[in-house]
């Protein structure tokens, strides 16, 4: 009997489900309007280079009439018993999920990431994260922060482009249910999905003001976060922005939460169950493209079993669909755009002159967007770029150790602190590994498993203050 191997038949989820407009305005004080300036910018498509739509670009003065609009709706706002405030937030959630189809579909079609991540990923974590903070609203006094915390006022928001909806979630959330109002800045290649938010707050009938996006580039970003009527700023990005916001409001009476960059240690030992550990690196890094911020993109694996690891590795990466993010077999899509793409290309060029040992996976790549294939490096000192920089693509650097002492000080050497992932059958290894690495979150066999009541954050160059569960109310709360 021979052995066949059977294609999977295309299986493209329909675009017709959601009408993405040709042009949209900023969203302030409960309407949209164009930028006083009447500059605009276009989205693209990465997995095709289609323009989607043209997006407002705001200036200065939008910033100032967004952050009046925040500050006049936040006294009605965070008067409001924490009971009716839960009401609405229950709402949006609700309308997140009896729209999460359409949400899907535009967030795969904006950011290039398979449209299976956004259906059973992201848009079941968006509704769960503005559930549970529906449910601190008015418990708040129990929260350990003192029997009658207050808001901060008002808080503005820059999300990044890796993903959109979910970001938007983790920052508006926690912010609406403890009484504060929002200027939110979505990133300038992804802004489609807060837009449609800003539908669903209509559709909520959440009061005009409490929640006003934004759309435009760095600058405006960077003018919304100095604005003096900002009492809170919550930043997810790249370390070099985040050290400029943090100089930015040094000095001043702001509140502030980074989330930055990182370089995660996903730790194999040699009793780990092979293919167990391989789903989990291949989830670990060539998730989302590896454009994920807590990516395991160094792999630490013993000496005894890195050939028979790397080995299953590779078969596994044979497998993996690279192609059309709107097709639901897909498992790696689109990079989010060309200056991403060329990022990633010159990190992986320079571990190839720097020595490493190259392999990608055997993909076609389609002609248009914005591809990179699967790629793995061995023969990876520390001293490599990358192993000391943040890719943010779908790159795996190998390196190995002999001993749990090597593996730990391997995986701290490294600026940053985010997450790190241990695998291994010995529970007291788990725990002892745990209490040793830097990092904000620490997996023990999984990986990228997230849940809105656990804190996430990270340490060093990887930013300060958590999101997510309890801790994650702290940050806008006078405390």
């Amino acid at each position: 009997m021979t052995d066949q191997i059977f294609e999977y038949a295309p299986a493209p989820e329909s675009r017709a489900i959601v009408d993405i407009a040709p042009s949209y305005g900023l969203f302030i004080d409960g309407e949209f309007r164009e930028a006083a300036e009447g500059k605009v910018f276009k989205t693209v498509s990465p997995a095709t280079e289609e323009v989607l739509s043209e997006v407002a670009q705001a200036g200065t003065d939008d910033v100032e009439a967004a952050v009046r609009a925040a500050r006049a709706a936040f006294t009605g706002w965070s008067a409001l018993p924490g009971t009716e405030r839960a009401k609405y937030i229950f709402r949006i959630a609700r309308i997140l999920q009896e729209r999460a189809r359409e949400l899907a579909v535009l967030e795969t079609l904006d950011n290039g990431k398979p449209i299976r991540e956004t259906r059973d990923a992201d848009l079941p974590l968006v509704a769960a994260h503005f559930f549970y903070y529906a449910g601190w609203a008015d418990k708040l006094g129990h929260a350990g922060m003192g029997p009658n915390p207050k808001p901060l006022g008002v808080a503005g928001q820059v999300i990044p482009w890796n993903f959109p909806l979910l970001m938007l979630a983790w920052k508006i959330a926690p912010a609406l249910a403890t009484g504060n109002t929002v200027v939110l800045k979505p990133a300038e290649t992804t802004p489609l999905s807060a837009l449609f938010f800003a539908d669903v707050c209509r559709q909520a009938g959440l009061p005009k003001g409490v929640v006003n996006i934004l759309t435009g580039d760095g600058a405006t970003g960077a003018e919304l976060v100095a604005h003096p009527g900002i009492d809170k700023v919550a930043f997810t990005g790249s370390t070099a922005v985040g050290k400029a916001i943090a100089r930015t409001v040094a000095g001043t009476r702001k509140k502030l939460t980074l989330e930055l960059g990182g370089k995660g240690a996903n730790i194999v030992f040699d009793d780990a169950p092979i293919d167990q550990a391989v789903e989990g690196i291949v989830n670990g890094i060539y998730f989302n493209q590896g454009q994920v911020c807590c990516a395991g993109s160094r792999l630490l694996v013993q000496e005894s079993v890195e050939e028979e690891l790397l080995d299953s590795l590779k078969r596994r990466l044979a497998t993996l669909r690279v192609g059309d993010p709107m097709d639901k077999n897909t498992d790696v899509g689109a990079i989010n755009s060309a200056e991403q793409l060329a990022r990633i290309t010159a990190l992986a060029d320079s571990g190839e002159a720097e020595g490493a040992e190259r392999w990608s996976a055997p993909c076609e790549l389609p002609d248009s967007g914005y591809w990179f294939a699967p790629t793995l490096f061995t023969g990876v000192s520390q001293a490599h770029r990358i192993a000391r920089e943040e890719i943010f693509g779908p790159v795996l650097s190998v390196l190995t150790f002999r001993t749990p002492d090597e593996a730990v000080a391997k995986a701290n050497n490294t600026p940053y602190g985010l997450s790190a992932g241990i695998w291994t059958e010995k529970g007291s290894r788990i725990l002892a590994m745990a209490n040793k690495l830097r990092a904000g979150v620490v997996w023990a066999n999984t990986f990228n498993k997230f849940d809105p009541t656990s804190p996430f954050g990270g340490y060093q160059e990887s930013g300060f203050g958590r999101e997510g569960g309890r801790h994650g109310l702290e940050a806008y709360l006078d405390v």
